[in-house]
């Protein structure tokens, strides 16, 4: 079974936020998996991780946000929100955003959605989310990020809470890759050419982070 078949379903990249209250700050998550359900009343999906800390935080507060990224986003914007715990940073810190409605939104996304907790499915590894629509709007007129081009053009690795992610072997041949997010690096310079300040195009560390393969 080739699971690579998955990759061509199309999914958007996403970041779900919701109002941590044991932290007092808002938070949020990467998602791929978000789709709208109903039209009338509005209703959209959403597949969290159990082990995110976003997915606690929507169980408790009833409510989470989705902000739609452009293909331009920061590729550290997806590194914070995607490999690293809400629970031990402040998401939102240093990052340019909007409260919508009580919750965080990025400014630099192509629009907005607000969803007030409807009912839930839990599966084996995560929760899907159902939200009724209670606000949103265009933010930026780019072109919404794709997984298909996050995964071909970034290069970038779901994280392993992702509904999308798959355990890949390793590659016969010697790779230099993140110790933190999976970033593989390709470029045509090698790896141990690059300048010491090369920082990973995904999560932003150092390249003594890199690992060889």
């Amino acid at each position: 079974m080739n699971l690579k078949a998955l990759f061509d379903l199309s999914y958007g990249v996403y970041v779900v936020s919701a109002f941590d209250s044991a932290n007092a700050r808002h938070t949020g998550c990467i998602a791929n998996s978000v789709m709208q359900i109903t039209s009338q009343p509005a209703s959209i999906a959403v597949s969290i991780n159990h082990d995110n800390h976003t997915n606690g935080c929507i169980n408790t507060s009833g409510y989470f946000a989705i902000s739609i990224l452009p293909e331009k986003t920061v590729p550290s914007v997806i590194g914070r929100f995607g490999f690293q715990s809400g629970d031990s940073i402040a998401k939102f810190e240093g990052i340019p955003h909007s409260i919508k409605d009580g919750l965080a939104v990025l400014d630099n996304a192509c629009g907005y959605i607000i969803c007030k907790l409807t009912d839930k499915l839990e599966t084996s590894t995560h929760t899907v989310f159902l939200g009724e629509v209670t606000g949103c709007d265009t933010l930026l007129s780019e072109s919404p990020m794709t997984y298909a081009y996050y995964h071909k053009v970034i290069k970038g690795k779901s994280p392993k809470n992702a509904p999308t992610y798959i355990d890949e072997s390793v590659p016969a041949q010697k790779v230099y890759k993140c110790s933190v997010c999976g970033y593989v690096y390709d470029g045509d310079i090698p790896f141990d050419s690059l300048p010491e300040d090369y920082k990973c195009p995904i999560c932003g560390v150092d390249k003594s982070m890199f690992k060889a393969e």
